[in-house]
């Protein structure tokens, strides 16, 4: 009988999470598996193509890093009957699947707001299929709570789930490092290695350029307007190019292209990024988990300046441990030693005499591992 999955995300910032959650949706339906993926975030502008399918639910979304209030599309608060039309839509997807293997991305360790979506999902899951196998998939930085949560999420872990997938190299940088693991979820730990999609060889673009990026939301855009400044006191000696997600407003948009000099070039994301990133004399970017997986791959000289608004410590870890592996050099934009473009000239000075960073082996076969983790555990419950 072909095994069934179920992969629930709601991404709410970015879409690093409905980004992983494809990832291991088309590596499962690729194994054979008779997966669907659920959203509960912004829609994507096109539908995640795989060996999967996709479901979308009455979509949320936060303004800043302000997770406590959800909107619907419109910027308005959600109502209650729109958090109630999301879990019938929710659940009667679930009980038509029966999976077998449940996935929650990032709950319990966080979307606790989204708890009773969750959760109840996981009760319809087991009561359709009483041997459903279920599991959290996380990424390998973590944002610590409070101690109360902390508890909150090992107990629900406790109750609830058989596994956790960490989508991380442990030798590289360790859930200890933002999490306190204690020995009951130690126990349940599985890293898989970073998650990726299928790789294909990048074709460099445009080579000798300076590549900004900043992912797909807007929290780019303090880092997009130091990099136009330094531009602007460097001079036309060296070609500039800022990827702007598509979470940045049209206004946003349009004042960067206003204040950038004729030698830099600000335009839209785009899915060759890769291939500039091969071809690029430096990369500076944040230090989202997808943009560290493409740094990696590429190998050029690179400045990470982590996103840490609000409480955010997610990227910071994730920057300093490249540091430490000699990937990139790591930068703050807040904080005693806040960023400057006097500051960053110098670094972009010093990067590009620099020339290369040694390439560093991690642990990128996430998609192979998550799968065989999962078909071993079922093969464990049968």
């Amino acid at each position: 009988m072909t095994p069934r999955a179920l992969i629930v995300v709601t991404h709410l910032l970015g879409s690093g999470h409905l980004v992983r959650a494809t990832h291991l949706a088309r590596a499962l339906g690729t194994a054979g598996f008779e997966t669907m993926l659920v959203s509960g975030g912004a829609a994507p502008r096109s539908v995640p193509d795989g060996s999967f399918t996709f479901a979308q639910l009455p979509p949320i979304k936060v303004e800043g890093v302000d997770f406590r209030n959800l909107l619907d599309p419109e910027g308005r608060p959600v109502s209650q009957d729109y958090r109630a039309l999301r879990r019938k839509m929710l659940f009667d997807l679930t009980a038509q699947h029966r999976p077998d293997v449940v996935v929650t991305e990032h709950f319990p360790f966080g979307r606790r707001q989204l708890a009773d979506e969750f959760l109840g999902l996981i009760g319809v899951a087991t009561a359709a299929n009483l041997r459903a196998l279920v599991l959290s998939s996380v990424r390998d930085v973590l944002v610590t709570p409070r101690a109360d949560r902390i508890r909150e999420a090992e107990d629900r872990i406790a109750a609830h789930f058989d596994a956790v997938l960490v989508h991380g190299d442990r030798a590289f940088l360790p859930l200890e490092r933002s999490w306190p693991v204690a020995p009951e979820l130690a126990r349940k730990l599985r890293y898989t290695g970073y998650l990726t999609g299928p790789e294909e060889c990048a074709t460099p673009l445009e080579p000798g350029e300076i590549v900004v990026s900043g992912g797909g939301s807007a929290a780019g855009l303090p880092l997009f307007e130091l990099a136009i400044a330094t531009a602007t006191r460097m001079g036309n000696r060296r070609r500039w190019r800022i990827l702007g997600g598509q979470g940045i407003g049209a206004a946003e948009f349009a004042e960067l292209e206003r204040k950038a000099p004729a030698h830099v070039r600000v335009e839209r994301a785009r899915p060759d990024f890769p291939g500039l990133l091969a071809g690029c004399a430096l990369s500076i970017s944040q230090a989202g988990y997808n943009t560290v997986l493409d740094l990696v791959r590429a190998g050029r000289p690179a400045i990470v300046v982590p996103f840490d608004a609000g409480n955010e410590t997610e990227q910071t870890v994730r920057a300093e441990a490249m540091e430490r592996a000699g990937l990139a050099r790591c930068l703050r934009l807040s904080g005693p030693d806040s960023l400057t473009s006097i500051g960053l000239e110098e670094a972009v000075t010093d990067m590009l005499v620099a020339g290369a960073t040694p390439p560093l082996t991690i642990d990128r076969a996430g998609a192979e591992t998550s799968v065989a983790i999962i078909a071993k555990l079922l093969a464990e419950r049968a």
